[in-house]
Order: structure tokens, then sequence, then C-alpha cells
């Protein structure tokens, strides 16, 4: 580095000097340069080295996931979280078909044994009766996730997983169930339509925003703030070319995944587990 003498550096002289561009003052400049450049690629790519993250998350354990959704994912050679009920016929009848998923990279997520919503909230009558959350009580909750999560180990042997909330309910009735929990789970999806940020990230209630009818443009642009604001877009999907009644269209799907990959370079694309351990580890 260029070294300069007292008479140089005061302020009186230099004034007085006409600004020369030697080597040395060039090579200081680079230097700087640089090195700035440099910081700055660093804080912009926060996300496992990438500018954003995406994480495509599909909920129930449908016929769809398995027959449209995964096909479409292994083409592109994505990975994707797949949170299962663990009474659903669909996962008893097809038991082979999810190990084979998950041996491929894609996470087999905790939704639950029986899916239980609270029917006292307002446009819940579908879960009157047995799966009436508001009758449970905490240790029945806390008892059927774990057995769902002794019923994933046994289809796939992993140690990590997350969990996804039936309905995104938090509560049985007043109390927090999750907490009990949480050393049990690396992180839990909930329904909150926001983007998540690694300071602030609730890693007990990841935001998710939940696709309805979306068209492909719309979940692109949904893509395109997140990669702006250098956040975390977690896509919560339900049927994909039917099997449920809150539906996308396949077609629509396939131009979100298809934006995703022709933009791999600065998006991380990764299953829920993946990013809620990053998120753990960037909290430290």
């Amino acid at each position: 580095m260029l070294l300069f003498s007292p008479s140089i550096v005061s302020f009186n002289n230099f004034s007085k000097q006409p600004f020369m561009l030697t080597k040395e003052r060039l090579l200081c400049i680079l230097l700087i340069f640089f090195s700035l450049k440099g910081i700055s690629q660093v804080s912009s790519k926060n996300w496992n080295g990438k500018k954003c993250a995406v994480v495509l998350t599909y909920d129930d354990a449908l016929d769809v996931h398995l027959d449209i959704v995964i096909p479409a994912l292994d083409s592109l050679k994505m990975k994707g979280t797949f949170y299962l009920i663990g009474s659903s016929e669909n996962v008893n009848r097809r038991l082979n078909d999810w190990r084979k998923a998950a041996k491929n990279g894609h996470e087999l997520g905790n939704h639950s044994l029986n899916h239980p919503c609270d029917a006292s909230l307002p446009g819940r009558d579908f879960a009157k009766g047995e799966g009436d959350l508001s009758k449970y009580s905490v240790a029945r909750t806390v008892r059927e996730i774990r057995a769902a999560n002794t019923l994933l180990k046994a289809i796939d042997g992993k140690e990590k997983r997350t969990f996804a909330y039936p309905c995104g309910d938090l509560k049985v009735r007043d109390t927090l169930f999750y907490p009990q929990l949480q050393n049990e789970f690396s992180g839990a999806r909930g329904v909150t339509s926001d983007y998540v940020r690694i300071k602030d990230a609730d890693l007990s209630n990841l935001n998710a925003f939940s696709q309805v009818g979306s068209t492909g443009e719309q979940m692109i642009e949904q893509v395109k703030q997140a990669q702006k604001d250098g956040t975390c877009i977690v896509f919560l999907f339900h049927g994909v070319g039917g099997g449920h009644s809150l539906n996308v269209a396949s077609n629509e799907h396939k131009k979100l995944l298809n934006y995703l990959a022709q933009h791999r370079n600065e998006i991380w694309i990764a299953p829920m587990v993946d990013v809620a351990e990053f998120l753990k580890k960037a909290k430290r």
C-alpha cells in the first residue's frame, strides 16, 4: 500500500497539489472497490449462497402429489415437502410410493395423525365430531402428533422433519400445544401469508402463502418479491390438478416450477426441513 509522507497528507499541502493517479493509488482504489463489491455480494446472498429461498409444501397426502407433483419436481431436480396425515388411506395404500419419494430427497412432514381442526371457529362445520380440536386435550394432541412421527420414521427412517398445523390451528382452546413438541421438530409451518425473514423468523410458526386458484403469473410475482427483498417464500398447496377443493391447476403449478428452474442460480429451492435447519443455525 502507498505510504505518504507527512507533508503530502497534510490538508494544506494536499489541497495545493493536483491529484495524480499513480499505479499505487490505482491499486488501492481497485482493492477498495472489489472489497466493497465482495461485501455487497455476500450480504445479498444470505440464503445458502442464494438471493432468496423458495419452499414448496403440499398438504394432506393426496394421490395427485404422487402422480402429478412429484414427477414434475423430479423432472426439474427440485425437492418439496409433503405433509402427511398419518391415518390417511392414501398413506396406507401407497406406502411404498411415499417411501420412494423420501429416498429421492423429498421431505415427509408431519400433518398430525387425524388432522383435527377447531370446529368452534367460524366456517368450521366440516370439523365437527371426532375431528374437533376444541374437544381434544393438549395431551391427546401431543400424543397423536408423536404417533404420526413414529409412523413417518418407519416410512423414511429420518430423524429430522417439520410439522404443519392442521387448518393453521395453533391452540387447543386457549393453550399452545407446539411448545411441548418443539424439540422433536426442526420447525413448524403455519398459514400466515407473509415472507420469512432470517432476522425475525418464528420457527414455531413459519409463514406460508396458501394457493387456491392461483395462476402461474401470480405465484411468480410472489417469488419475484422474495428475490427483490432477499426473503424466503413458502408455498402451501393442497390439490394440484385436482384431488382437493383447494386446488391449483397443474399447468399453472408447472409455470411456477419452470420459473424457479430458470432462476435457480439465485433462488435456493429446498424442503422445509432444510430451510428450518438453516434458520436455526443463522439465529445462533
